[in-house]
């Protein structure tokens, strides 16, 4: 018989070999998720970074490049690389700030909508397929767990 790896986390032990088990499910939806996502993305000729940064600016920000490196974890300098390709294939229009013409903002197009829209669909048809598989007492757990993966992951995420 195998002996039980444990994993001390937060005063609770937790099994070893459900941890195991978790990292490769994980490991296997990420890939899924990726490929499907690189095949999408590769019709918009943008990185995985450029769609990540759409993506936020699509929700209505409009952010500066120090906001943008801040927000992506990258340099300025990276951030305007960014920023330049995504202008210049028409998913961002650079703006002088009302408040101080120095500080230049960046805004997404209705181009750059179109493409976030349309990936965010195709996510939601197939988490809708996943969904129909589980009981509502399953969805309402599963939501639950990720809302509270998703609030660790932003904490980790900010500088």
């Amino acid at each position: 018989m195998k002996p039980t790896k444990t994993t001390k986390t937060q005063a609770t032990v937790v099994d070893g070999d459900l941890v195991d088990e978790l990292t490769g499910i994980i490991m296997v939806l990420q890939r899924s998720f990726l490929l499907k996502l690189s095949k999408s993305l590769g019709e918009g000729s943008i990185s995985f970074p450029q769609f990540f940064l759409l993506s936020y600016l699509v929700q209505g920000e409009q952010m500066t490049m120090t906001d943008i490196a801040r927000r992506m974890g990258h340099t300025t300098a990276a951030a305007t690389g960014l920023v330049d390709r995504l202008e210049s294939l028409g998913y961002v229009k650079r703006e002088h700030s009302s408040e101080d013409r120095r500080k230049i903002l960046v805004r997404t197009t209705a181009k750059a909508g179109r493409l976030v829209a349309g990936i965010r669909g195709e996510m939601s048809t197939s988490m809708t397929t996943v969904l129909e598989m589980l009981e509502p007492s399953e969805r309402t757990g599963w939501l639950h767990i990720y809302r509270k993966i998703h609030s660790f992951c932003e904490s980790c995420a900010q500088p």
